[in-house]
């Protein structure tokens, strides 16, 4: 039950603790123990790329399912959502996972190299906070606005001392220190998501497009959540963004909201979530939530990644269609999700989104 990788682009380092951490899995970690009798009648392999927010998760995931199917290989590389989205729309992966769902112009283009026709399924199966994540010496938290976080991000306030970050935490001692923000080389989600809510909370400070890629010239730029996590925990004075599941010891923002400091949790990212809708005009399996941080109810954190796994409605191969269609319910299903909140520390879904979100599942087949 050995979990292979594929190496068609990047992030080996990352691909390699996955390996590991499915096999230990596999050998009776998360998904059930391998002298459990299986009845599956399952075999054959899934290649898929895509979001490196999701790679704790997909070593639960994959663990239990490969667990449970022994004769299954899902190879997950965790190439970054831009890049995963890229290889969905050539046809080099079955599925995908990703940060943020296909936007309106790219679904009308069509072009889905893994699928026989343009529908698509979008399910989201992976919700979590983004960390606001520093490396200062001596200090664990800080309290900051969203006015001060774009402007430290924008490159306006550049000192740890500066009056705006000091008058927030005035029982902290902050050093005359160069702030050195670090944000994602590569195309990113979560990155998307981190602008997004720049955009929505600062919008006088960050005059940026929401975008997956950094719309700024400058500052420490890194590859994947992982590359973020270690630019930060090497640079004293640095501090960054990643997905929460990530991001260790490092150092923690307390995010304003109202009239608190809001820390980051995966039940006070679901509460964010909750309060979300369905985007309009989508197809009947494309489950994309319009996530308004500004919008955020007192005790709901701002900053939450909504993750997707992309799969296509039809395929070529039935053998395909089977395996992506199993693993996703695997995935949606209340074990699945638990697997991933144990590994990943992330908000499960909701018994009624799961609903709506195995109803999407249930339109794949074979073209």
């Amino acid at each position: 039950m050995k979990i292979s990788r594929i190496a068609r682009i990047g992030a080996i380092g990352a691909v390699a603790a996955l390996a590991l951490a499915g096999c230990a899995a596999n050998e009776g970690g998360a998904g059930g123990s391998s002298e459990e009798p299986t009845t599956s009648t399952l075999s054959g392999t899934l290649d898929a790329t895509g979001a490196s927010s999701q790679t704790a998760a997909q070593e639960a995931w994959v663990a239990g399912f490969q667990t449970a199917n022994p004769d299954v290989t899902i190879n997950y590389e965790p190439t970054g959502s831009g890049t995963g989205r890229e290889n969905f729309l050539e046809g080099g992966s079955n599925f995908i996972g990703s940060d943020r769902a296909f936007n309106a112009d790219e679904i009308a283009a069509g072009g889905f190299g893994a699928c026989t026709t343009d529908d698509i399924v979008e399910i989201p199966v992976y919700i979590s906070p983004v960390a606001v994540a520093f490396n200062l010496e001596g200090v664990d938290t800080l309290n900051l606005d969203a006015a001060t976080i774009a402007s430290i991000f924008a490159g306006t306030i550049t000192n740890w001392n500066d009056s705006a970050i000091a008058t927030l935490n005035p029982d902290a001692t902050l050093p005359d220190l160069a702030i050195s923000p670090v944000h994602r080389s590569d195309p990113s989600g979560t990155q998307e998501t981190f602008t997004n809510y720049l955009a929505a909370t600062a919008p006088e400070i960050w005059t940026y497009e929401v975008s997956d890629e950094w719309p700024i010239q400058g500052g420490e730029a890194a590859q994947g959540t992982s590359g973020v996590v270690q630019a930060i925990t090497a640079g004293n004075g640095a501090i960054g963004f990643a997905d929460a599941s990530q991001v260790g010891d490092l150092g923690q923002v307390h995010v304003g909201v109202g009239g608190e400091f809001v820390p980051y949790s995966a039940e006070a990212a679901s509460q964010l979530v909750e309060g979300a809708t369905l985007e309009d005009g989508r197809g009947e399996g494309d489950l994309a939530f319009d996530v308004d941080p500004a919008a955020a109810a007192d005790g709901a954190y701002p900053i939450a990644l909504v993750s997707y796994l992309i799969g296509c409605e039809q395929y070529e191969d039935a053998s395909v269609a089977e395996l992506v269609k199993e693993y996703f319910t695997y995935v949606a299903s209340a074990e699945g999700q638990d697997a991933a909140a144990e590994n990943a520390g992330n908000a499960p879904i909701s018994d009624g989104l799961r609903e709506k979100v195995n109803a999407a599942i249930d339109l794949i087949q074979v073209g």
